[in-house]
Formats: C-alpha cells, structure tokens, sequence
C-alpha cells in the first residue's frame, strides 16, 4: 500500500510539475523600449540568442546611433570569439542584426510580442505614462518588465492591469558582458511570469537571482551604501580617497576602488538612487544624502562622462 501511494504522489506530482511547467511562457519576440546604453545591449544579447527583438525609441537618430553602436559591440566580441574564424565572426554579427529592428512607435510593435523590457529615464511619472499606455494595445499573455535599478517595481506595475504578469528584470552595465541579471517579483507577480523571466534570463546566458522588491534589490542595496560610506570616511579626513580605493582593490580584492567606481557609474545617478531611498525612509541611516556628492554633481562634476568626477580624466 505505502508503494502504491508513492507511486501516486509521484505521479501526481510530476503531472502537477509538467502543468506548471507548460503553463510558463516561452519568450521569442522581445520589445526594449529605450535605444540607450542599457536598451541596446538588452537588444543585443537578446536577438545574439535567437530573439527577435524590436528596438524602441522616439527618435530615428537615436535608434540609428544606437544600431551602429550594437553593430560595433558586435565585432568586437565576434573578433575575440571566432578569432581562428573570421567568417564565421562576420555570420554571427549579420545573423545577430539580422534579428533586431527598430521603430519610434511602441504601441504599434508591442501587439505581437512576449516581453515588453522597459529602459527609459528614472522617471516614475514616465514609466507609469508609458506602461499605462502599452497595457491597452500589449496582448494578454505578454509579460511587462522593468530595468530600473532604483524605483519600486510595485509602483510601475500599478499603472497596468497586468500587475500579475509584471516584474523587474535588472540587466547590468554593460550588458553583453555582465552575468547577472536580477528578476524581481512583486507580491503580485505570478509564479508563472517569475518563472519565464528566469528561464528568459538563462537562455540569454546569463545569471539569474531573484529579490523580493526592496530598495535596490540586491547589488545596489549593498552597492550605494558603501561607495556613501567611503566618501563620509573622505570627508572626516579619516583617509585618502586613493588610500581608500587601493585598500579595497588589494584588501577586499575589488575590482575597483568606491571613488573610481562613484566615477564610473556617475555621482548624479549614485545621488539619484540615494535621494529617492531617502524620501522612502528619511529616517533609515544607510539613506543619508551625501552633501559633497550633492555639491559636485550642481557643479557637474559627474565622474568620467564630464572630465571630472573625484578624479579627473583626459
């Protein structure tokens, strides 16, 4: 008896894990709305993994830079990749764009696709307009996700009537080359949506984690708070920053030191993150603006893209 009723949970259960299993959504059509450095290389990795993806942004210019820059990303890992076979190389970058196209309207592309990646500004009012208005012309199955690195998935997905088939899905700079990718689940998400996300992420090839949605899910979460301390540590005069930032690469075995890297990802965009943390919870001290990062970023002084950040750069 007790074999008998193994073999019927087993059954029951392996039936219950193929219907969950053909219930998730294989994504093949990809809408990245947002040709910017983010949006271009989601495109990118999307359609060199057999994705047919759309390109979206609102202006012809910006989606012919950022064709040309795929084009380019493109070659060079085609160089290193099929370097004992340049012709094999040269397929891969016309198959690759060969899958991407573009256009300026997403309302008019996003009714025949699975996966609709959002990648604009960090604009809350924006990002809701946008979803707001992708939701009446998306199709019932399609699966809505946010790249934003500092904004509450929640209160994007709201602006829809898909809140159940929507998520954060958390591409790293630059996105060809960086594993992770974070896929985040709202107390609405389907375990069906969180499910074709992760296997959506795999089949790129790279890294999936999942994060409840909190303040910066994961890496940002611990990321800013600590490139925050590093300048107050600067600011009491306790160290240098280059002792500071040479400590971590050869103590901590960091790639790159918190002011070298503040200077890569751009003081606006660290202060960005950080101001919107504390509105959340002005009370938190991990939240706490910086009034030197507020100082250099009204004197533009951003990090790399503008000459001049805590170091300066030719």
């Amino acid at each position: 008896m007790a074999f008998v009723t193994r073999q019927f949970v087993r059954t029951v259960s392996s039936s219950s894990t193929a219907s969950a299993t053909a219930k998730k959504i294989v994504i093949k059509h990809v809408a990245v709305i947002g040709g910017g450095l983010m949006g271009s290389g989601i495109a990118q990795v999307a359609a060199a993994t057999g994705h047919t993806v759309v390109l979206v942004d609102q202006a012809d210019d910006i989606l012919a830079k950022s064709k040309k820059g795929i084009e380019e990303s493109l070659k060079k890992i085609a160089k290193k990749k099929f370097a004992e076979n340049p012709k094999a190389g040269s397929e891969f970058v016309e198959k690759t764009l060969s899958n991407i196209s573009t256009n300026s309207d997403a309302a008019s592309v996003v009714h025949s696709t699975d996966l609709v990646v959002e990648a604009i500004v960090e604009n809350l009012k924006v990002k809701n307009e946008l979803f707001k208005r992708l939701d009446k012309f998306a199709p019932e199955h399609t699966i809505f996700a946010s790249n934003t690195s500092s904004l509450q998935i929640t209160s994007i997905a709201n602006a829809t009537t898909r809140q159940d088939r929507f998520a954060g899905l958390h591409f790293f700079n630059p996105v060809p080359m960086m594993k992770l990718v974070e896929v985040i689940k709202t107390p609405m998400t389907s375990q069906k949506t969180f499910e074709s996300l992760i296997d959506f992420s795999k089949t790129l090839g790279k890294h999936p984690v999942s994060c409840k949605d909190t303040p910066g899910f994961i890496v940002n979460r611990l990321l800013v708070p600590y490139l925050l301390e590093a300048v107050r540590l600067y600011e009491r005069g306790d160290a240098s920053k280059e002792d500071i930032d040479t400590a971590m690469k050869l103590g901590a075995g960091y790639p790159m030191g918190p002011f070298e890297l503040l200077d890569y990802v751009g003081l606006d965009t660290v202060k960005f993150i950080m101001d919107g943390w504390h509105e959340m919870d002005a009370q938190n001290p991990l939240f706490q603006p910086s009034p030197s990062v507020n100082k250099m970023v009204a004197e533009n002084k951003l990090g790399k893209k503008t000459g001049e950040g805590y170091y300066k750069y030719k």
